[in-house]
């Protein structure tokens, strides 16, 4: 049966994390002075499990949350998801499920004495026979001391408390808090469940309907997030009154500026990345600017950005100019120090000195080699003569006996020693590129190899 949402008073409303799903009935009629009053999220939040669109994994039939609800016995739990899944509508609907009292806090506002007065609203409720739910919206927040006040309330079982976090609990919560209270992580809304709620907002809006290319471009835009969709419908209908469709022209008119910086999950997001990898790897400098303009533009975290230009630094160009890494490096602390904007003149700097440097991917396709030996190939024994023997017995038993100390070798090589397990047949594993230093080291590992064969006989 449906679990109906408990009458809140709206002194308790410190905190709302807004709808993540949609009602399939409900809302104010469309067009009513009601309607227009109420924002469209809080219009369409579900009043009940059945409304709920999306977190099938948690509330689906036989699923956790499902079947502590239909039992009636709700427990401590933290809600870790994104923002706008629905960690406020579930808390509401705990409380609803057992007819609680419903307490919210917000960890960015509320301080002890907050906490205070939700405990004595727990006791004032218990008095009255009463059970009482309290919220803690973004409990990451909470220092230590903070989150430790719950604990002896959460034992003694005066509230069920309920937190949500878009951060990572093991982290961010105390191990104490954690232990009594169950983790459930809540996923972005799908593609088909943004679809379902795009059609319930359109409705309850009695707005025009979108074309096809429109209807994808917001359900990309919304990126999961179903508060995003929603404010982007409710700007767009009020943006375009009177229109018979809207249209892509009609986004771009009213939410062009959040399009291009909110499609941060959709496949322009990637596609840009790639763009820009694929521009510093074929070493065209002009093309590495224009995709990190629209990367960041687009509304790309900075930070991203410069660990992109690491990962291409190692992987494009390596050994062949060991200086890109120092200089991607240098420009993520240099953006770290200044902040934007004056901080992205150094990862454009450093995207400029990617394109131009000589490439290489000799490093990147030995180690994914090496990985991959390793992975199919045993567990070979160390030879004797590289094993460390740092006590008499393991001297005795061999250990280390017959190594050659290349510093005591003739141009510090001890040419004709093997170093790889014994009866292994593999490699070369790196072959340096003839570009840049690479070439260097490529020469050098050539003279080494001519006098390993001459020092085994085989030469």
């Amino acid at each position: 049966m449906p679990v109906p949402v408990p009458a809140l008073p709206q002194e308790s409303l410190f905190a709302d994390d807004g709808v993540a799903a949609a009602t399939t009935g409900g809302g104010a009629p469309p067009g009513s002075a009601a309607a227009a009053a109420v924002p469209l999220a809080e219009r369409l939040r579900p009043a009940s499990l059945d409304e709920i669109v999306g977190q099938r994994h948690l509330l689906g039939p036989g699923k956790p949350l499902r079947a502590a609800f239909e039992s009636g016995r709700i427990h401590s739990m933290i809600l870790w998801g994104p923002p706008g899944v629905g960690k406020t509508t579930l808390a509401r609907l705990v409380a609803g499920a057992v007819d609680a009292e419903f307490v919210v806090l917000s960890a960015v506002l509320a301080g002890v004495k907050d906490i205070r007065d939700a405990v004595e609203r727990a006791r004032a409720a218990r008095r009255a026979g009463r059970a009482t739910v309290v919220f803690v919206d973004e409990v990451h927040r909470f220092n230590k001391a903070q989150q430790d006040a719950f604990l002896p309330h959460v034992e003694s079982g005066l509230f069920t408390f309920v937190g949500a976090t878009t951060e990572n609990p093991s982290f961010e919560v105390n191990s104490a808090l954690l232990s009594r209270a169950t983790v459930h992580v809540l996923a972005p809304l799908d593609d088909d469940d943004l679809g379902r709620l795009l059609d319930r907002a359109l409705e309850v809006l009695a707005a025009p309907p979108l074309t096809e290319a429109a209807r994808r471009r917001l359900v990309a835009h919304a990126d999961g997030d179903a508060r995003r969709l929603l404010n982007a419908v409710e700007v767009l209908v009020e943006l375009n009154p009177g229109a018979r469709e809207l249209d892509e022209a009609a986004l771009e008119r009213g939410l062009g500026e959040l399009l291009r910086r909110y499609d941060k999950g959709g496949d322009v997001f990637y596609d840009t990345i790639s763009a820009l990898h694929k521009s510093v790897r074929g070493s065209d400098p002009d093309a590495t600017l224009y995709w990190l303009a629209r990367l960041l533009d687009g509304g790309a975290d900075p930070r991203y950005a410069a660990r992109r230009l690491i990962r291409m630094a190692c992987e494009d160009i390596g050994l062949a100019d060991p200086r890109a890494l120092a200089v991607a490096l240098d420009a993520a602390a240099v953006y770290e120090r200044l902040g934007s904007p004056e901080g992205e003149l150094a990862l454009a700097e450093a995207a400029v000195y990617l394109a131009v440097a000589p490439k290489s991917n000799a490093v990147y396709t030995a180690w994914g080699a090496v990985r991959d030996l390793v992975r199919r190939d045993g567990s070979r024994p160390v030879p004797m003569h590289l094993r460390n023997a740092p006590t008499r017995l393991m001297k005795t038993l061999g250990h280390g006996a017959g190594y050659r100390y290349a510093h005591g070798e003739a141009d510090a090589y001890a040419a004709g020693e093997r170093y790889l397990p014994d009866g292994l047949q593999a490699g070369p594993f790196y072959v340096p590129q003839p570009r840049g230093l690479e070439q260097r080291i490529a020469e050098r590992l050539a003279e080494w190899r001519a006098r390993d064969a001459a020092g085994r006989g085989t030469g």
